[in-house]
C-alpha cells in the first residue's frame, strides 16, 4: 500500500466502534466538563479552560501550531505509511473522533494525495507531533499536497479529488496529531528492508566466499547446534543451501592448505545471525504498535476517559537503534569481504583489484574506498537516539524518546548497506568471472546472471557510479532475494 496499488477503506465495524467513543466526547462537551484536550488547553496549558465558544478554534489552533516541521520531506512511501496508520489507529476507537477523520485519510490515499511532511520536528513524545500536524493541515484544506509528483495547495487539490476538507470537532486536531504513527511507518518499512538486506547479504557473502575459494566447513549444522543460537543456525543453514553443489567448491575441496578463512567469511553466521536475531526483535516491537492506540487521552465505550502516555515512542525508537546497529555489522561484514577481494595479497589469485591490466587499469580500487566510506558513516548514524532528551513543553515533556532521529539515521543506513552489498555483488561477480570455465551453485549463478543482465563485466576502466546503483536498487527491490532462493 505504501508504495501505491492497493485501495483502502474503513471497516463498518470500525464505524460503529467510533460511533460509541465519539457520543463519549459530544457528551462531555455537551455538560462542559473539564477534561483534558476537549475543553482544556493542550501539554503545560493543559490547566486552562476553554469556554464553550473557542472549542473549534482550539482544535484549529493547534494543528497550525503544531506544523513546525523543517529539512528534507518525507519520501511517498513513508508519508502513506503514516496516513494508513494514523486511520488505522482512530479506526481503533480510542481517539473519540468521527469516523469522517480516517475516511478522509483512506479517500486520500486512495487518489494518491499525501502531504508534504518535513522529517525533522519530532522528539516522538507526545507522539510524533510536528510531523502529524503536516499531515492534519492538509486534511483541513491548508498546507500543500502532492497529486503523485505534482504539488498544489491542499484545497485545490482536494476539491478536484471530489473531497471536502474536514471541519474539526472537539478533540479531532488533537486526535489527528497525537501519536508514534510518523516514525513508526519509517520504521515499518524499514524493517521489511532489513530483512530483504539480511537475505542478499547472504547471497553476496557466499558469492564472495565461491570467488576467493573460500571453504563451506565452517558452516557445518554441528557447529552451530553446539552454540544454540537461533540468528546463527538460521543463517548457516542459508549459506549451506546457497552454496550447495558449486563446481568451484569441488575443484579445491582437496589439497587446500587453509584450514580456516578470515572472519568476514568464517563468521557470517556469527554475525549475520545476531542480525536476524535483531530483526525478529524489532519486528515484534513494530507490528505491535501497528496497532496501538496512542492516543491521549483514551476514549472507552464505557464512557471512561484516561490521560496516560501511549504515546512515548521509547519502545520502537529503542527497536529502530538495535536495528540500526545490526544493519551496520552487515556493511560492515560486506565492507570487509569487498577488501579481500580486491586487495592483491588477500585475494586468492585474483587480479589485483579484479583489473584485466593492474596498473594500466585501476579495476575496482575505488568501489572498495566508497564501501568504506559508506559503512564507516554507518557507525556514526549506528549512536542510539532513544538513549538521549531534551525537555519540551516547559519541562511537562521531560523526558522524551529522540524515536523520529532513530527512525530517519535507520533510513539512511539501510540505503548505505544497500550500496555496499550492491559493491560486494559487483566485485564478487567479477571475481566469479574469473573462475570460469568453472561453475559456482545454482543459487549463485541466478545472482551472476542478474548481475550480468544489469551490469557487464569490468575489462577497461570505467565510470562505476551508475553501476553501483542500479545494483543497489535491485538490492532494495529484493532481486537477488529471488536469485539465492
Amino acid at each position: 500500500m505504501a508504495e501505491g496499488g492497493a485501495r483502502v477503506s474503513l471497516d463498518p465495524a470500525a464505524k460503529t466502534r467510533m460511533a460509541g467513543t465519539r457520543k463519549v466526547v459530544d457528551d462531555i462537551v455537551a455538560r462542559n466538563d473539564v477534561v483534558y484536550g476537549i475543553t482544556t488547553g493542550f501539554g503545560k496549558l493543559s490547566d486552562v479552560a476553554i469556554p464553550p465558544d473557542k472549542l473549534a478554534a482550539l482544535q484549529v489552533n493547534l494543528v497550525r501550531s503544531h506544523s513546525v516541521g523543517v529539512g528534507t520531506p518525507l519520501p511517498r512511501r513513508e508519508v502513506r505509511a503514516m496516513m494508513l496508520l494514523r486511520a488505522n489507529v482512530l479506526a481503533k476507537g480510542f481517539s473519540g473522533a468521527r469516523a469522517a477523520l480516517p475516511e478522509l485519510l483512506c479517500a486520500m490515499l486512495n487518489a494518491d494525495l499525501w502531504p508534504i511532511v518535513p522529517e525533522q520536528g519530532s522528539v516522538g513524545a507526545s507522539g510524533d507531533l510536528a510531523p502529524l500536524a503536516h499531515l492534519a493541515l492538509s486534511m483541513i484544506g491548508e498546507g500543500a499536497l502532492m497529486e503523485g509528483d505534482h504539488r498544489a495547495g491542499a484545497a485545490e487539490l482536494l476539491k478536484k479529488a471530489g473531497l471536502e476538507p474536514i471541519v474539526l470537532g472537539p478533540k479531532e486536531g488533537l486526535s489527528l496529531i497525537n501519536g508514534t504513527q510518523a516514525h513508526t511507518a519509517v520504521a515499518a518499512l524499514a524493517v521489511g528492508d532489513a530483512r530483504t538486506l539480511w537475505n542478499t547479504a547472504h547471497v553476496a557473502g557466499a558469492a564472495s566466499l565461491e570467488a576467493l575459494l573460500g571453504t563451506d566447513t565452517a558452516f557445518d549444522a554441528r557447529i552451530h547446534d553446539a552454540r544454540g543460537q537461533i540468528g546463527q543456525s538460521a543463517s548457516a543453514a542459508l549459506l549451506r543451501s546457497i552454496l550447495a553443489s558449486s563446481a568451484i567448491r569441488e575443484s579445491h575441496r582437496k589439497g587446500d592448505s587453509r584450514v580456516q578463512d578470515a572472519y568476514a567469511l568464517r563468521c557470517m553466521p556469527q554475525v549475520h545471525g545476531p542480525v536476524l536475531d535483531a530483526i525478529t526483535f524489532a519486528e515484534g516491537v513494530i507490528s505491535r504498535e501497528l496497532n496501538a492506540g496512542t492516543d491521549n487521552p483514551l476514549v472507552f465505550d464505557d464512557g471512561t476517559m484516561l490521560s496516560g502516555g501511549n504515546f512515548h515512542g521509547q519502545a520502537v525508537a529503542m527497536a529502530l537503534d538495535f536495528l540500526a546497529i545490526a544493519m551496520t555489522n552487515l556493511a560492515t561484514m560486506s565492507e570487509r569481504r569487498i577488501d579481500r577481494l580486491v586487495h592483491p595479497d588477500l585475494n586468492e589469485g585474483l587480479p589485483p583489484f579484479l583489473a584485466r591490466d593492474a596498473g594500466v587499469h585501476s579495476g575496482f580500487m575505488m568501489a572498495q574506498v566508497t564501501a568504506a566510506a559508506i559503512a564507516s558513516e554507518c557507525k556514526v548514524l549506528s549512536h542510539p537516539s532513544s538513549v538521549d532528551t531534551i525537555p519540551t513543553d516547559g519541562g511537562k515533556e521531560d523526558v522524551v524518546p529522540m524515536a523520529m532521529g532513530a527512525a530517519w539515521k535507520l533510513r539512511r543506513i539501510v540505503r548505505n548497506v544497500q550500496h555496499v552489498l550492491g559493491i560486494e555483488l559487483l566485485c564478487a561477480m567479477q571475481g566469479l568471472d574469473y573462475r570460469r570455465p568453472l561453475k559456482s551453485s545454482a543459487p549463485i549463478e541466478r545472482a551472476h546472471g542478474k548481475v550480468r543482465s544489469m551490469v557487464a563485466t569490468l575489462a577497461d576502466d570505467r565510470v562505476l557510479s551508475g553501476d553501483i546503483t542500479a545494483l543497489a536498487d535491485a538490492v532494495a527491490r529484493g532481486e537477488f532475494v529471488e536469485a539465492g532462493a
